[in-house]
């Protein structure tokens, strides 16, 4: 096989510039089918991406022949589900984050494709990105010294299409989205420091819904500590007067800081009272350079991709175990 035939289940918004054109523009790689459950849009999106066959059912799609590896990037409800169909046919999956719904259901997608000797990718597509590449060089040469503690913080103001009851969007109901804009943007900032820091091993936290606007939390405060020791404590709220995004990992001879949305300059900091700013922008299709990771592995050749359904699984864990609560008390 010289190149990997990719078929998309879900050809929505983030499918469109984020990751659908990278499977066409990547080396040794062709997008050859897309599916979404209503025929006129799947038909439409095929024909302004120039893909060759479109569908309105899932098990079409992932039984073409002609479909390699195929893309899941419909919301994560249905992740398990379509994993599962895709091991069985013994194609080679890449789902969307957050991985699935829960902790037990990344498991079962891991233990079926582990059954059927199928690979299984996740799309924490930072792993993968030059911006973040250099922030995890920075911290592996030791130019930070030995790391202590890390910080998150991210909040944004209460959108208004969060106000419609009637409409809402899928991120913010939790049967289809496994929680709110926590649960969506917060998996990328666990997810990375997983990949630089290491796993983390315990979580202590708050969720709750200050606005109560919709079903999901809008407010997330947590401590965790990673397995090698160093600390880490995070804040997230949607309903705050503006936008800020920030991480700091701290050492004991510098730190850094940086956003993960956008193409904020990186901050370095160190002991000697020296300070650096580096910026790198991410690529228009920003899921590309994770792309071609999974495509080198699928192709057999040196180098594997950074992200796999067991890592995917861990950052799920960290979220279900701050959200545990509040989901226990919705329930009631």
């Amino acid at each position: 096989m010289e190149i990997i035939k990719w078929g998309i289940i879900g050809c929505g918004n983030v499918t469109e510039v984020k990751s659908g054109p990278a499977f066409q523009k990547a080396p040794n790689s062709a997008l050859v089918a897309v599916m979404r459950r209503d025929a006129a849009l799947a038909e439409d999106y095929a024909k302004r991406h120039n893909v060759p066959k479109w569908y309105s059912n899932a098990k079409d799609l992932i039984n073409d022949p002609e479909v390699d590896a195929v893309y899941i990037a419909t919301p994560p409800s249905s992740h398990k589900e379509y994993t599962i169909l895709c091991a069985k046919a013994g194609k080679p999956v890449y789902v969307e984050k957050p991985m699935a719904l829960s902790f037990e259901e990344c498991n079962e997608m891991i233990s079926v494709c582990k059954e059927h000797n199928v690979p299984l990718f996740v799309a924490y597509y930072r792993r993968a990105l030059p911006r973040f590449l250099k922030i995890k060089e920075i911290i592996d040469q030791g130019k930070l010294g030995t790391i202590r503690h890390v910080n998150c913080v991210l909040y944004h103001p209460f959108e208004a299409r969060y106000d419609d009851e009637i409409n809402l969007p899928w991120t913010v109901l939790p049967h289809i989205s496994g929680g709110g804009i926590f649960v969506d943007l917060a998996c990328h900032t666990l997810d990375f420091l997983d990949f630089v820091l290491g796993p983390i091993k315990s979580v202590r936290g708050h969720a709750t819904s200050q606005l109560k606007a919709y079903p999901a939390e809008d407010a997330v405060s947590m401590s965790f500590l990673f397995e090698n020791g160093i600390h880490g404590s995070g804040l997230w709220n949607f309903a705050s007067f503006e936008r800020y995004d920030n991480t700091e990992i701290v050492g004991d001879k510098g730190k850094i800081s940086f956003s993960t949305f956008g193409n904020d300059p990186i901050h370095i900091q160190y002991a000697n009272g020296e300070k650096e700013s580096i910026t790198i922008e991410n690529p228009l299709h920003i899921q590309q350079p994770f792309i071609e990771t999974v495509i080198t592995e699928l192709l057999g050749k040196e180098g594997a991709s950074p992200s796999k359904g067991t890592s995917g699984a861990r950052t799920t864990w960290v979220i279900d175990q701050v959200l545990k609560e509040f989901r226990e008390n919705s329930k009631l």
